[in-house]
């Protein structure tokens, strides 16, 4: 089984703010992109992976504090997605909430163990089935989701509380489907709580970008990340800055 995973860039801080763009293996009818803006400072990292001839496992985590003392963590975080990928999701025929439940489980406890105690990562978990055309997602207290059809967008809100802060916390599992040029939107805190004048970004920001119907994954990731600096009227430097979008068609 092939696998590709997100690496995550360690710069130097004088390095000036810029897009960098992470494009994933293709996927039957549909495209999932990555971009944040480096050098990266906080704890974003997102993960990618094909699990199966029709499944594909993604990720954004954001693990609390700063880059140089989370690194560790990141690297537990990474080993178990790429772990469990491998472990739980290879069965040809799996029961994707319950296996989606047990994804996060694994990285609760990992992330606990490496933190030594308790540090708080929000996350969003999705396995894209590419046959049916759906995404079965755990949301640990991250920033919702954000599902586009021809008509409206809604949020996929948490489904559970952030990984790295209780050793048997509940979780719960979703699906929801993709029409066509259905698209879906992850970003990490930094995009909601770009801040103006004392206004936020906010979901909004992301949603009105969504609306205008983007060409592809990549131009989606790129363009919600380009209004998050037109809005600052600066490159953000508050957080670290992600977008993580899947497109189908």
């Amino acid at each position: 089984m092939k696998a590709m995973l997100s690496r995550f860039f360690a710069s130097a801080p004088t390095e000036a703010p810029h897009i960098v763009y992470t494009d994933m293996p293709p996927l039957k009818g549909a495209a999932l992109s990555v971009a944040y803006f480096a050098p990266r400072a906080g704890g974003d990292f997102h993960g990618s992976v094909r699990v199966s001839p029709t499944r594909f496992l993604f990720g954004l985590l954001d693990i609390a504090g700063k880059r140089e003392t989370s690194g560790q963590i990141l690297q537990a975080a990474q080993a178990c997605f790429r772990a469990a990928a491998q472990d739980i999701f290879c069965a040809e025929e799996l029961n994707e909430s319950e296996t989606m439940i047990e994804l996060s489980r694994r990285l609760n406890l990992d992330i606990m163990r490496a933190a030594g105690g308790v540090r708080s990562c929000p996350a969003f978990l999705g396995c894209y089935n590419e046959r049916v055309g759906t995404v079965c997602y755990v949301n640990a207290g991250h920033t919702p989701g954000l599902l586009r059809d021809h008509s409206s967008i809604v949020e996929l809100p948490a489904t559970g509380l952030p990984l790295g802060l209780f050793s048997l916390a509940p979780t719960d599992a979703r699906i929801v489907g993709l029409g066509s040029l259905g698209s879906i939107a992850v970003v990490s805190r930094g995009v909601v709580e770009a801040e103006r004048k004392r206004c936020e970004f906010g979901l909004a920001g992301v949603k009105n970008v969504m609306q205008t119907g983007p060409a592809s994954a990549r131009d989606l990731s790129q363009r919600i990340l380009e209004e998050v600096q037109a809005f600052m009227h600066t490159a953000p430097r508050h957080n670290d800055v992600t977008a993580l979008t899947l497109l189908r068609g």
